[in-house]
């Protein structure tokens, strides 16, 4: 143990580089699995969502990835102690130290996270065989490469929506761009012809999330005026010029394959071209290891301390009045990626069925608008910033996500569009990625997640789960927590009134009835959290706020007291609205199978039939003569 201990080096710029060495080859082998699940997931032939022969040598190579990635995860949490702590990496290696970094530090927490999904990643690979599951397998290792990222130095950039949410989106658009030119490069000719076309649309908004991601993030971590010759700065410049290097290369691929399609992917000047991107890809992808591995300059060293800059990574704005609430926008990144992904993707499918002369209710294009700008508002418009600092606007923000804007999502149908217009299988016996889509909407998940009952508990039940325990002050101390709580409202609420008053496909009929009986129990579950609010004697936020120090509406618990009667009042209205829209959706149901019963009446009536009704007085008269014999 002695001399281990002698031969490993201590801290220093060794440990330093051997913790970026072993950041670019955890991320050099995740971005390779990435690449692989997303070839296997859409790129490569299947039978009826099943994976083919061609598959076995790409889950081979992933696999090996996947292995690696974990190996150097774990090797990367003990350089990073070394590092953090200025010790050899001998007590680095003490199962104390390690147990207390993975389990009390924040940063180790992510990290260690990262490891657990990296070797679940690595043990299910072998076992792949269908096409969902490797796409479920890529959301897995994306979640995992993001997780770091939200204790990244971003952080204390003093901007943690924008900051954070911005080097999210730049990491998974980079993670696909990147994996998607690995599977090419490691891709047959044959299994070539049908990877590049579909990756060269991916390639396109990859390359422009990666760009416009990662310079709001350099212009929100870097002030370029005093630290231009820096270090740091100097190797984001680099990492930029490489990354337009890459794009203008990614053009070319497009132009080349417009030209002779065939002729290009089998030829030696293909695999240079892949060569030369591959082989700048390695480069950024060192470059970025470094940046992670390193403090940012400080903007503004000599500012004086801002405790809300310092909890809620946003300066403390003024009191709110209607040109703020209004006015006021700071970009959640993250949010608003998502969003701008959503809107291009109804865009296109709208466009889609005007190009093949179908046409599309403009009532749900508006009505998907109005959604989208609800969402938008509440996370980083006005009520978005001033949910950080005060809790009735926080209930506000909160019930536009999870009452107010779901409504309108869901009446915009996205799931019809979507189905009308996703590309099927390239063949007779592919499923496709509408194909996917529709087994994924009637798969044993999904028929659970629409069970009205289970719907109602998320809906309504996990508001006292939140807020009545000690889970609403944590979540509100990070930028990861205010993110999930948002899109936590916004998910089950979207469940919700999918269930009840959706016009998408639904794999489990809920009876009318049933509907209405589920809103009412809505309503009074929710009137009884906001009583419970009203009647609350303490704060609930475990002192997020007080921290904050807000000159403007001193009384905490006067605003928490606020807050319960908003969320009273702004919640029950969109219950009375969809309680509404399910009486006229059962009303309409009726008419139709009305009409439908009158069609058949009138079809048996032409070919000299009886209708239903008659048939069933038939029945009855024939049961009350059988009667009549037996006596």
């Amino acid at each position: 143990m002695i001399s281990l201990a002698l031969s490993l080096p201590e801290s220093g710029p060794t440990i330093s580089a051997l913790t970026t060495v072993s950041k670019f080859f955890g991320v050099a082998s995740s971005i390779a699995v990435v690449g692989g699940l997303l070839s296997l997931g859409f790129f490569l032939e299947e039978k009826e969502g099943k994976l083919q022969s061609e598959a076995l040598t790409l889950k081979r190579t992933i696999s090996i990835s996947a292995i690696v990635w974990a190996v150097a995860q774990a090797f990367n949490i003990v350089f990073t102690v070394a590092n953090i702590l200025g010790t050899s990496l001998s007590e680095a290696l003490s199962l104390t130290t390690l147990r207390s970094f993975v389990t009390q530090i924040t940063l180790g927490q992510y990290m260690f996270f990262q490891l657990c999904l990296a070797i679940v990643v690595a043990l299910w690979i072998p076992r792949l065989a269908g096409v969902g599951a490797s796409i479920f397998l890529l959301f897995l290792t994306i979640v995992a490469i993001i997780a770091p990222v939200f204790q990244s130095h971003a952080s204390s950039s003093g901007s943690h929506a924008l900051a954070i949410g911005s080097l999210v989106i730049h990491v998974i658009a980079i993670s696909l761009w990147v994996g998607g030119v690995f599977a090419v490069s490691i891709a047959s000719v044959e299994s070539r012809l049908r990877v590049v076309p579909r990756f060269s649309q991916l390639a396109l908004w990859a390359a422009i999330a990666v760009v416009v991601s990662g310079s709001a993030n350099a212009w929100t971590r870097l002030d370029f005026a005093s630290a231009w010759h820096s270090s740091y700065a100097a190797v984001v410049i680099a990492k930029a010029i490489a990354t337009v290097g890459l794009v203008s290369i990614g053009l070319v691929h497009r132009r080349n394959l417009a030209k002779a399609m065939s002729s290009v992917l089998t030829s030696a000047g293909f695999a240079k071209l892949i060569s030369i991107e591959l082989s700048i890809m390695i480069v950024v992808l060192a470059l970025g290891s470094w940046l992670s591995s390193n403090q940012p300059p400080i903007k503004d060293p000599d500012a004086p301390y801002d405790p809300a800059l310092a909890v809620a990574g946003l300066p403390m704005p003024a009191a709110p009045n209607l040109k703020r609430i209004f006015f006021l926008f700071n970009p959640d990144a993250l949010f608003l990626g998502i969003l701008i992904v959503f809107v291009l993707l109804y865009i296109k499918g709208v466009r889609t069925l005007n190009k093949r002369g179908d046409s599309w209710p403009i009532g749900r294009s508006v009505a998907f608008a109005c959604g989208i700008l609800a969402i938008n508002w509440a996370t980083s418009g006005g009520f978005g910033v001033y949910a950080y600092f005060a809790f009735s606007s926080h209930m506000i923000a909160h019930m536009i996500l999870g009452m107010i804007a779901p409504i309108f999502i869901i009446l915009s149908a996205p799931i019809t569009l979507a189905l009308r217009t996703l590309p099927q299988g390239r063949t007779s016996d592919e499923r496709g990625i509408r194909g996917t889509l529709i087994a994924a909407l009637h798969s044993k998940i999904t028929n659970f997640w629409v069970n009205p009952v289970v719907a109602l508990l998320i809906f309504d039940g996990s508001l006292f789960g939140l807020y009545f325990t000690s889970l609403f002050g944590g979540m509100m101390q990070s930028h990861t927590g205010h993110f999930l709580m948002d899109l936590h409202f916004l998910l089950s609420g979207l469940l919700f009134f999918h269930v009840i008053i959706g016009v998408d496909p639904n794999p489990r009929k809920v009876p009318h009835l049933v509907r209405i009986v589920i809103l009412f129990a809505a309503m009074s579950i929710h009137a009884f959290f906001s009583i419970a609010l009203l009647s609350t004697s303490s704060l609930l936020d475990n002192g997020y706020y007080v921290q904050l120090h807000r000159p403007w509406a001193t009384d905490l618990l006067s605003d928490q007291h606020l807050g319960g009667s908003i969320g009273w009042a702004m919640g029950e209205i969109p219950i009375l609205l969809a309680l509404v829209a399910t009486f006229i959706l059962w009303m309409r149901d009726d008419s139709r199978e009305t009409r439908r019963i009158d069609r058949t009446a009138e079809r048996k009536a032409a070919m000299g039939q009886p209708d239903e009704l008659a048939e069933y007085n038939q029945y009855l008269a024939s049961l009350a003569n059988r009667d009549k014999r037996d006596e």
